[in-house]
């Protein structure tokens, strides 16, 4: 029985060894994981494996549907509060964010180009926001400039969300051979729904008719499983998908 369980754990490691090579980890969790088979998958999961996880991903966007339903300005109205009483980068940082989640992309772009001046400039999740906030306001180029800068600084950060929110700005940009080598590398390491949907979209929106018809059969053949639940999740990409279809079809007619 031990031999067993050895067996268990040092398959449990060879699984997430998979995962640093396939992500771009860094290499020394190769022999933390083979050296320590149990307690460094417990910790690269913890670590790594959970927080970049689809499941983690779709558990916080639950959260903060649940939350918005409930009160949709409570997070703006506190933010703005807080860095109006303390005008802190990391308050400036909250509202920049808030601004962003309250669909104001151009106040919360404002904001995050005066943190990329301060002391949390390399901050990667604060660059993530300034690239999103600069993408909802078609500032593409910006977007990809700061999405590849990102990828530069650390492969691994958001590897799924940096490939996607790339392959868009790239497309916005004029850059479509670019986009498409994004979305399709995402949609091979990944292969999610949203990459399946965000390919589907640049595809409907470059007049790739066989690429989009193929992937939008499996777009509705995954959605005719899914709970209500799961719909509301994939609500943005959804009808981000359905307006791009909705305008290729008018332009065709």
């Amino acid at each position: 029985m031990p031999f067993v369980g050895l067996g268990l754990h040092f398959l449990v490691a060879l699984f997430f060894a998979v995962h640093v090579v396939r992500s771009g980890q860094q290499m020394y969790w190769l022999i933390i994981l083979f050296s320590f088979p149990l307690l460094g998958s417990v910790v690269y999961f913890a670590a790594i494996y959970l927080p970049n996880s689809r499941l983690d991903r779709g558990a916080r966007k639950a959260v903060a549907i649940a939350a918005k339903a409930l009160d949709p300005t409570r997070e703006l109205r506190e933010a703005r509060a807080a860095f109006d009483y303390t005008p802190t980068a990391q308050n400036q940082m909250r509202l920049a964010a808030a601004l962003l989640d309250a669909g104001q992309a151009e106040e919360a772009a404002t904001n995050y180009e005066a943190c990329l001046k301060g002391p949390f400039a390399s901050d990667l999740d604060m660059r993530w926001g300034a690239a999103q906030a600069w993408l909802a306001c078609g500032r593409h180029a910006q977007a990809a400039s700061q999405l590849q800068a990102i990828r530069a600084q650390d492969p691994a950060f958001r590897a799924e969300a940096v490939t996607l929110a790339l392959g868009r700005a790239l497309g916005g940009a004029g850059r479509a051979a670019d986009a498409r080598a994004e979305f399709e590398s995402a949609l091979h390491r990944f292969g999610s729904f949203e990459s399946r949907a965000e390919f589907a979209i640049w595809a409907v929106t470059n007049g790739e008719r066989a690429l989009a018809e193929r992937l939008n059969a499996e777009i509705q053949q995954a959605m005719a499983r899914w709970s209500r639940h799961t719909r509301e999740l994939n609500q943005e990409v959804l009808q981000r998908l359905q307006k791009a279809t909705a305008a290729a079809a008018r332009t065709s007619s």
